[in-house]
């Protein structure tokens, strides 16, 4: 396993941190957010993603895509977590694209995958029903009715979901709350009768929603993968998407620490850089250590996703357990480091404090895959 980049790798990471520094930089965000933006995405700099072939990263080149791999992706949103880009490359061009290509018929694969492609649709995933993550609580019913299946219930935290045109939403079609066996993914079109969105308002400013199903007719074709195995099926989509989420937060940690190094240099009180104290110094090389080995987490991770390789369940929440507590840590500091200006808007800083805490949740708290990854080695 190699956990440096390959020259076409290289390239792709080069081209992505060109386009988030040119195209999308932090002020492009403060302006979707501050002018109460419906999709809180701008829709031409998606356009653009879509025309460098981001969204078809995933998918295979039958159906209009590169399949380049979870490292191609990766080191995408790895550039772009630098300058906050808000885009539903993460929705629909690791879940969705994932999603579909594996566990997708062929006919779903023809339907969906060049649309993706294309842009002409997003996808959001939509899993939890509570405030911790755990997809095998899910009660949403799914009850069989003829050819369709009638799902009620509601699901929370859906990341995308106010934008999503295709929802991938996790239903119980028999057992109890906690069991993984029994639950089935269906696609679901977001504007069929019964199904409500209601937006969130989250403090990293991000597309987020909560979808009430109120007996959503769906047509048992699209059932995604096979009936009453979503609970597998779902874990190795997550694992994918804890990954890419995982390479998100590493960007966003790597900016934070640049960001306040920067400040370290240039502030001074007592007449003095107060990065010349030591003591700052000490926080400053913890957290360069810290990003150093998430790095390597990460990477091994994303060649674990693309080499098939049978630890890729526990490459997955190492990631996120890391990337987690290493986000949290730089985070953290780098408030402490510019003091009191560090929490005031005008500043930048505060903007990666409002997403870490977001992201750390994403898909599973550092907590939940420590004990994941636990249970996964036998202990």
């Amino acid at each position: 396993m190699k956990l440096v980049l390959s020259e076409e790798e290289q390239f792709l990471k080069d081209t992505a941190k060109n386009f988030a520094e040119e195209r999308s930089p932090i002020s492009h965000f403060r302006s979707l957010r501050d002018n109460n933006d419906p999709v809180l995405w701008d829709k031409d700099i998606w356009s653009e993603m879509v025309n460098l072939g981001w969204p078809g990263i995933l998918i295979p080149e039958e159906y209009g895509g590169s399949n380049f791999g979870v490292t191609g992706i990766g080191v995408i949103l790895q550039e772009c977590a630098k300058t906050l880009t808000p885009s539903p490359l993460f929705a629909t061009g690791v879940l969705g694209a994932y999603g579909l290509t594996q566990h997708g018929t062929d006919e779903q694969k023809k339907n969906y995958l060049p649309k993706i492609v294309s842009g002409k649709i997003t996808t959001a995933l939509a899993i939890d029903e509570s405030s911790h993550h755990n997809p095998s609580e899910a009660l949403m019913s799914a009850k069989k009715e003829g050819s369709n299946f009638i799902l009620t219930g509601k699901k929370i935290f859906v990341i995308d979901g106010d934008s999503a045109d295709l929802l991938i939403v996790l239903a119980r079609t028999s057992g109890d709350k906690g069991d993984n066996a029994g639950l089935t993914l269906f696609l679901v079109d977001s504007k069929s009768p019964g199904l409500e969105k209601i937006k969130l308002d989250m403090a990293d400013s991000r597309n987020y929603a909560n979808i009430v199903f109120n007996e959503v007719k769906v047509d048992e074709s699209n059932i995604l993968g096979d009936l009453e195995t979503g609970g597998e099926t779902v874990d190795d989509i997550l694992d994918i998407g804890r990954i890419a989420i995982s390479s998100e937060m590493l960007g966003n940690a790597e900016s934070a620490f640049e960001t306040t190094l920067d400040y370290l240099k240039q502030r001074k009180q007592f007449g003095v850089l107060i990065g010349s104290f030591q003591a700052l110094q000490h926080r400053a090389a913890e957290m360069f250590c810290e990003l150093e080995l998430t790095k390597s987490s990460v990477m091994a991770a994303m060649r674990a996703a693309d080499e098939n390789s049978n630890e890729l369940q526990r490459m997955s929440s190492l990631a996120k357990t890391v990337a987690g507590e290493t986000l949290h840590l730089v985070s953290n500091e780098a408030i402490q480091m510019h003091g009191g200006i560090g929490v005031t808007d005008e500043y930048d800083i505060g903007f990666f404090l409002k997403r870490a805490r977001v992201a750390e949740q994403i898909f599973g708290s550092s907590k939940f895959h420590t004990e994941r990854y636990a249970n996964l080695s036998g202990f």
